[in-house]
């Protein structure tokens, strides 16, 4: 069995010998499955937090609250999109169904024969669409309308729909390329890393944000809140890559256990490389950036292969992961491209390592993968396909980001003025006023902004 039909549906033991039967999908969800792919969904939908705290701490004060707002919007219109369209472009099977897109589900509900089946499936799926969008928030931070990224919200859930289809669905060209991706490092992390590339480039950095050495300004408004960000998103994440064993009956119980420690051996890969990174280029200190870039991007690293990998080998791809995002910050800084959370390094170029590595180590399972990497006795090939996939998604995330905020922009705006983003969106946007940091007030006051 390809390891993706693990996505869509949960079979019983007996069912193994003949996993491969495409109307098994659309047989019942075993309950136990059910209650795992819930519970885990419940924890991925947490990572809103995670994602929260660590991009308002990142930014400046004057921003903070309006970036909270931004991943709350996520959640309210990123989930009305995938309920009328996104889940029918994933998952539908209605006629005008084709290898690259679904067709059907469009305002998603279910019979009570696959109500269990479909349901699931929806609400495990638009936990991870709406991470996509959240990672994008971080990249247009202190900027961008409010209007304009609610919009935004809205129709990017394109970009992570028709990925999902291809490697998720039984008959999306990538999938019948038998790719390799487990939990989504493509669809979620690629997607949402070269989102907010497409983003960042099209609204160009914020006001003197560069000196005239090239390097960003960087005024946190709590680096505390990021840690704790990070925290939410680390624990999280144990949802997000255990959860896409996509149940526990059947042995998928064994690869849970295994995907539990492969994510934190990988996380614990990308810290140990970021904290050296750190010491040595920041004269013996420890920058909360760079340190939680290093974990985040070794995560994303390990998100494609978590179950059928090995812990040791996922330290070691979870430290290059590491490096990948780290060094990624650096790059961006140097080209002058300001992605204030660091999204672009952590999630797309870290994950464009996450899904190619696939096609080196990835190992042969009847419920995960039929492949075997080019380091386990496998066929170049498979590299080959990783690395298309990579590609696919990036040239068609570039794409269709680019032509959403081309319109938006056209239509509302994107960018705020230069009045309003001197002042913070908080002021304008919410009625809050940051008073004076210098007279150690650090508390917040409602004003009347129609004075």
């Amino acid at each position: 069995m390809n390891h993706t039909n693990s996505t869509l549906v949960a079979f019983e033991p007996t069912d193994l010998s003949t996993a491969n039967s495409s109307n098994k999908q659309y047989e019942a969800i075993h309950s136990d499955d059910a209650t795992w792919i819930l519970t885990s969904a419940f924890i991925i939908f947490t990572m809103q937090s995670g994602f929260g705290l660590l991009e308002a701490g990142m930014v400046s004060k004057k921003n903070e609250t309006n970036i909270m707002v931004k991943n709350a919007m996520d959640v309210i219109y990123g989930s009305f999109a995938y309920w009328l369209f996104g889940y029918g472009l994933s998952f539908g099977r209605d006629e005008g169904t084709t290898a690259f897109n679904g067709f059907g589900k469009f305002l998603t509900d279910a019979d009570d024969r696959e109500m269990g089946k479909v349901f699931a499936n929806y609400f495990f799926h638009l936990s991870f669409a709406t991470t996509a969008k959240t990672i994008v928030s971080g990249a247009m931070a202190e900027r961008v309308e409010l209007k304009a990224y609610i919009l935004f919200s809205f129709l990017n859930t394109i970009s992570y729909s028709l990925p999902a289809h291809w490697i998720w669905e039984p008959h999306g060209w990538l999938h019948e390329l038998n790719a390799v991706d487990i939990a989504g490092c493509g669809p979620v992390h690629v997607v949402g890393g070269f989102s907010g590339f497409v983003a960042t480039i099209y609204l160009k950095p914020r006001l003197g944000v560069f000196d005239e050495y090239y390097r960003p300004s960087k005024v946190m408004a709590s680096p505390t809140n990021v840690m704790l960000g990070a925290f939410m998103l680390w624990w999280g994440w144990l949802g997000f890559n255990c959860g896409s064993t996509f149940g526990i009956t059947g042995g998928k119980w064994i690869l849970a256990s295994r995907a539990a420690v492969v994510t934190l051996n990988g996380a614990t890969g990308g810290g140990i490389f970021a904290i050296v990174f750190s010491y040595l280029k920041y004269k013996n200190k420890l920058i909360i950036d760079i340190f939680v870039t290093g974990i985040l991007s070794g995560l994303v690293s390990i998100t494609a292969i978590s179950p059928v990998v090995s812990p040791w080998e996922s330290l070691l791809i979870g430290f290059i992961g590491g490096a990948i995002g780290c060094f990624g910050v650096l790059l961006l800084e140097r080209m002058r491209i300001d992605d204030p959370v660091h999204c672009i390094s952590t999630h797309g170029i870290a994950g464009l390592w996450g899904v190619v590595v696939v096609g080196l180590v990835v190992e042969e399972h009847p419920l995960m993968s039929k492949s075997r990497g080019v380091f386990k006795g496998g066929s170049w090939r498979v590299l080959g396909i990783q690395v298309l996939v990579a590609v696919s998604i990036v040239l068609w995330t570039s794409i269709t980001t680019f032509v959403q905020l081309y319109v938006i922009d056209k239509v509302i705006g994107l960018r705020m003025p230069r009045e309003k983003e001197i002042d913070g969106a908080d002021v304008w946007e919410h009625g809050i006023q940051v008073l004076d940091h210098n007279k150690k007030q650090h508390q917040v006051d409602a004003v009347d902004i129609s004075e």
